[in-house]
This record gives C-alpha cells, structure tokens and sequence, in this order.
C-alpha cells in the first residue's frame, strides 16, 4: 500500500479533546504521523484540519488559517472556565440586560482588539499551560494578544440564549468574547455551545463524522477522505 500523506477534515464530537482526535485517527490508519492545525475545546465540535504523513511538515501553511464559529451564549451566570464546563463564579438579573443595547455591545467586538487569554487555556506563562495553573487555584498575569473579529451575525430571539456567527482570526477565544460580551451588558454570562464551521479554505461540508468511522473502524472509507496536499 502507497504511504498515505495529505488532509483529513474531521467533525469532532463533543466531549473529545483534540488529542482524542488524532489518537483515533493514527491507530485507525497504522500509527503514522497524524497533527492538527488548530485545538478545539472538548466541549465544542465542528472543523479539525488533521495532517496525515509528511502533510505534517506544512503546520506553519495552516497556523494563520481565520476561523468561523456558531456560538450559543447563555446570560445569568458565569464561571470561572468561562463555558458551561466551569464552576458558576457570579450571577446576574437577565432582565437587567437591553436587548438593543446588547446588539450594538456585540458589534463593538468587530474589528482589530487586544483579547486577554483565559486562565482555563493552554497559553504557556513560563513554561506552564496557564490551565495547569488555573486548576491549582492560581491566577497569572497575560498578556493580551491582538485579535481580528471580522464579522459578527447575531440572533437574539431566544434570549436569555443568544447566538452568534463569528468569522475571526487564529488564536481568538470565543469563550472570552462570551464572559467580556455579558461583563460589558451588566449581566454575567458564558459561552454554553460552540461549533466551528470553518478553518480556512476548509468548512464543515468537508468535515466527516468521527463517530461513525470510529463505530465501523473502516480504514479503506477514512482514506478515501484523505486529500492530496497537491490538489488546494
């Protein structure tokens, strides 16, 4: 069999750690190199750019890559991993909150910002994952990192849920824009569903379905899947 080299989009379920991901990839494939160009959160699913073989080598083609999520935002409370996973740090009257004013809070997001990570992140602050910390009960200063939001749609009708499509630059938290979004509404709130839809030239019409390969663990039908660097 030809050496299997080239791009796996993958639909990560939720609940899976990015790592999860490339683990299940490389044992159905024969244990060859398997990388990713950008993590997901565990609870969120969507668009994972996986590089098969020698694809591994061009990360750094991928790393700038924009992204575009679909966010679910929950007013009421907040925590402190700022998503529905962490423990409640503050809550809030949702009546409290302007719809037409949130509106225009939201599109204050758009453009070129400095986003501060958030301590439940794998941001390293010397040497140490700022979440090995965070786990410890330890806060750290960081730094903010410059972010592009470069476009925001909402849709507010289910409030105290809203939902957000988000097109934005790499390495932007969606988890951050959703405890800043409700600290700026004077409601607390936190990023309760996250799906990304795109990572690049690549969207989640690319994307196949981990669960069922990993349920037939059909090799042949994964590489099928898998598409020449040559042909982007």
């Amino acid at each position: 069999m030809s050496e299997l080299n080239g791009i796996l989009i993958i639909d990560k379920p939720h609940g899976w750690t990015s790592h999860d991901v490339v683990k299940k990839i490389r044992n159905l494939l024969g244990h060859i190199k398997v990388g990713h160009t950008g993590t997901l959160d565990p609870n969120a699913t969507g668009v994972l750019v996986l590089l098969i073989g020698k694809a591994t080598k061009l990360a750094q083609q991928f790393e700038n890559d924009s992204k575009k999520y679909d966010a679910e935002i929950t007013f009421g409370w907040s925590t402190d991993t700022y998503d529905s996973d962490g423990k409640t740090t503050a809550t809030g009257d949702i009546k409290a909150v302007d719809l037409d004013n949130l509106k225009s809070i939201i599109n204050e997001f758009i453009g070129e910002s400095r986003q501060l990570p958030p301590m439940f992140s794998a941001v390293k602050v010397n040497g140490k994952k700022l979440y090995q910390l965070a786990r410890k009960g330890i806060s750290v200063d960081r730094k903010p990192r410059k972010i592009i939001i470069k476009h925001i749609d909402s849709d507010l009708t289910d409030f105290p849920k809203i939902r957000l499509e988000i097109d934005c630059s790499k390495g932007t938290y969606i988890r951050s824009i959703a405890h800043d979004l409700g600290e700026k509404a004077g409601c607390p709130s936190h990023l309760s569903a996250l799906r990304r839809t795109a990572s690049g030239i690549f969207t989640i019409y690319d994307a196949i379905n981990l669960l069922s390969i990993s349920t037939s663990n059909n090799r042949a039908e994964l590489i099928q899947h898998i598409r020449p660097v040559s042909t982007l």
